[in-house]
């Protein structure tokens, strides 16, 4: 696959982008499609702070796949309005507001956080509105009903890697991470499994290191800080801090002695290319890896490096197949849809050939996938994430 490099994506013209033929911007209330008009979606992703690059990632995925469907999903137009997810709830909550007051969506879909699936999920619960998320899951939701992640459960990238990294480093491992509920979530699926197979933790205390999440940019205290027995560092990060880590970690001396394992999200997209060098030879694990060779991950590759002349990532991936999840329970919800016929109709979807591999929903209506073990590498052509191998299948 040959690998080009990024270009920026203006995510504030998504919204016009997918205005389709024959569709006004005016709302027609939600579930305008039962009355022959088109459906209403809205997208919720970051459109500024640390996260802004993967909003942009998602734009791509999502406009990848109307570009190559027609433009349309299920059959049916739709008019999709953008809401920024921001850094924290309250950009999400006032967003998710928006969205079903005055827009009166049938759908959402988005969100990077579990800061902002906080804040979108109970609300379109409360208005029996189905919620694609295409972001991390915490724990602690209630009624999933009307909740389908296209993405992951939080806890899963470290619970993919922990048994891997256990058996291959010969000495306790220090564990450091961002002090929101996603970051939480993250490293203890790693810390969890890694203890209860025998596994140490060289952080002093014995438990893992948390820094203040957004703020946090100098990570050299905390870097600096490791004990002089840590045979191996496991670390989870994303977006802005995820380049100010790596480089820093390469910066401190530690990148040629000490492997740096990590949730594969804080090597993962934009933040690849900002990172360069110091990230060459980490370790990660995500269910997403461009060089998967299946054949719609050859068709989705090829799609997107010709309109993007970029490398697909998972943020892609997941946007992607939140249109594909959608484009395909619309057109079983019948000649008129509404949003309890397209929620019923994902439910019932059954096996989901992905860029990613195949997948379906559990009970927990987020997909059990497989697991990838990767390395960033570079062949002189670019910089990638390469698949070493199947770590596992987690979801059920």
């Amino acid at each position: 696959m040959k690998r080009r490099r990024a270009l920026p994506a203006a995510l504030a013209t998504l919204a016009a982008a997918v205005l389709l033929a024959g569709c006004s911007g005016s709302s027609l209330g939600g579930d305008a499609a039962a009355s022959g008009g088109p459906i209403h979606i809205g997208l919720i992703w970051p459109q500024t702070g640390v996260y802004k690059t993967v909003g942009d990632d998602f734009a791509r995925g999502w406009q990848l796949y109307l570009d190559t469907h027609g433009g349309k999903l299920g059959g049916h137009d739709i008019v999709a309005t953008v809401v920024d997810e921001g850094d924290g709830k309250q950009a999400a909550r006032t967003g998710t507001k928006k969205l079903i007051e005055q827009d009166r969506v049938s759908v959402v879909v988005g969100t990077i956080s579990s800061d902002a699936v906080q804040e979108v999920q109970p609300a379109a619960t409360e208005a029996k509105i189905p919620f694609v998320a295409t972001g991390g899951r915490p724990e602690n939701l209630k009624d999933l009903t009307y909740t389908w992640h296209t993405s992951w459960q939080n806890r899963d990238a470290g619970a993919a890697i922990a048994d891997y990294v256990r058996t291959s480093v010969k000495g306790p491992v220090y564990v450091i991470g961002p002090d929101y509920l996603g970051g939480r979530g993250q490293i203890a699926g790693f810390v969890d499994p890694f203890v209860a197979g025998g596994g140490k933790l060289a952080n002093p205390d014995g438990k893992p290191t948390f820094t203040p999440f957004p703020n946090t940019t100098n990570f050299l205290p905390y870097l600096n800080a490791i004990p002089a027995d840590a045979k191996a560092v496991f670390a989870f990060y994303g977006g802005t801090n995820a380049i100010d880590f790596v480089k820093q970690y390469a910066q401190a001396g530690l990148q040629s002695r000490l492997p740096l394992y990590a949730g594969g999200f804080t090597v993962e997209g934009a933040v690849l290319g900002a990172q360069g060098p110091a990230a060459d030879g980490i370790y990660s694990s995500l269910n997403y890896a461009p060089d998967l060779d299946n054949p719609p991950n050859r068709a989705f590759a090829t799609a997107f490096q010709q309109k993007y002349d970029a490398i697909p990532n998972l943020y892609n991936v997941t946007a992607y197949d939140a249109a594909l999840v959608l484009d395909r329970a619309i057109a079983a919800a019948g000649p008129n849809p509404t949003s309890a016929s397209i929620n019923t109709a994902i439910g019932k979807l059954g096996q989901v050939d992905s860029p990613r591999g195949q997948w379906r929903y559990g009970e927990q209506h987020s997909p059990i996938q497989p697991w990838y073990l990767r390395q960033v590498r570079t062949d002189g052509r670019g910089r990638a994430n390469v698949v070493v191998q199947t770590l596992t299948t987690l979801g059920a």
